[in-house]
């Protein structure tokens, strides 16, 4: 992030604790570097107290507009360059994220721009994979929360998908493997950007690692996913205040209404597209997960030892 971006953020949201960096570097180098006095990284982003009437909804979408309204440097590694119909929040994360580059063993072998990693052109030449989450949040009436990406997404846009799909980045917090805190650091932070939770509702401690997936999908002519992904169940009640910037709608939907949404995808009815990853774990895991949340039995059916390679 540019000094001048930094500097000018609201002074409310500068208040927010949060680790500052500067990129310096490309795949597989330094990628960070702290700059100025920062506070110690921490898991999560809370809401200062002293602003009672800035509610975390108001908050999130300071954060967001803040991000839009400042101008963002582009990086021109490799040659990147910003698409022109991209969107100033989506250009600012495809650039400034950093993810996680693994084997296919999960081992972390390097980073790279959000950019790089969801162009097929690398992904195919370079065998770009990096590593994402997808949480699936079901509240007290066993319910799951289903989002619709919004439009402005460059990869599946408007498609249904689990409640959260993201990805653990190249910083501390996110890198911790020990029983898997990074990525439910990870989820955290993306529940609040995305749909508004605050971090207090959703203790990184209640996110369930259930399994891993290895998958590849095309989302268009030039971009697509490589991921190697980690499933997380959450059962938690929540309020939803979703960001228009990364949610078009959201869902809460049964066992019986899940198969007819599942119907109408197949048959094209309505516009229903399905994101790839969520069809895949709906397809093999979901229908077993959803028998032991029932029975309060879903920490049994968890295999993190397992890879498994779908497609």
């Amino acid at each position: 992030m540019p000094m001048s971006l930094s500097a000018s953020l609201p002074r409310a949201i500068s208040t927010v604790r949060c680790r500052v960096v500067a990129v310096v570097g490309g795949r597989g180098g330094p990628i960070a570097r702290p700059f100025g006095s920062v506070a110690a990284p921490t898991t999560t982003v809370t809401p200062p107290l002293f602003l009672p009437l800035l509610s975390r909804r108001s908050l999130a979408r300071t954060l967001s507009a803040s991000r839009t309204d400042e101008a963002v440097s582009m990086p021109t590694d490799g040659g990147a360059v910003a698409d022109a119909d991209m969107n100033a929040v989506q250009r600012r994360l495809m650039f400034e994220d950093e993810c996680i580059l693994v084997d296919e063993h999960d081992n972390v072998i390097g980073h790279d721009s959000k950019y790089n990693c969801h162009l097929m052109e690398k992904i195919e030449s370079e065998n770009l994979l990096h590593r994402a989450f997808s949480v699936f949040l079901v509240n007290s009436k066993f319910e799951l929360l289903l989002q619709q990406r919004s439009a402005t997404k460059v990869t599946f846009p408007l498609v249904w998908t689990n409640t959260c799909c993201s990805h653990p980045l190249y910083r501390d917090s996110e890198l911790i493997e020990e029983n898997f805190l990074g990525v439910r650091n990870a989820a955290q932070r993306k529940l609040l950007d995305e749909l508004g939770i605050p971090p207090e509702d959703l203790p990184v401690d209640e996110f369930i690692p259930l399994g891993r997936i290895l998958y590849k999908a095309a989302s268009d002519g030039k971009w697509g996913e490589h991921e190697l992904d980690y499933l997380l169940f959450i059962v938690r009640d929540v309020n939803l205040h979703p960001n228009p910037d990364e949610v078009a709608d959201v869902k809460y939907v049964n066992r019986d209404q899940l198969k007819e949404l599942l119907r109408k995808a197949d048959a094209g009815e309505d516009g229903i597209k399905l994101s790839p990853w969520f069809r895949l774990v709906v397809d093999n895991f979901l229908p077993k997960w959803w028998d032991h949340v029932e029975r309060g039995t879903l920490q049994e059916t968890a295999d993190m030892e397992t890879i498994h390679k779908l497609t």
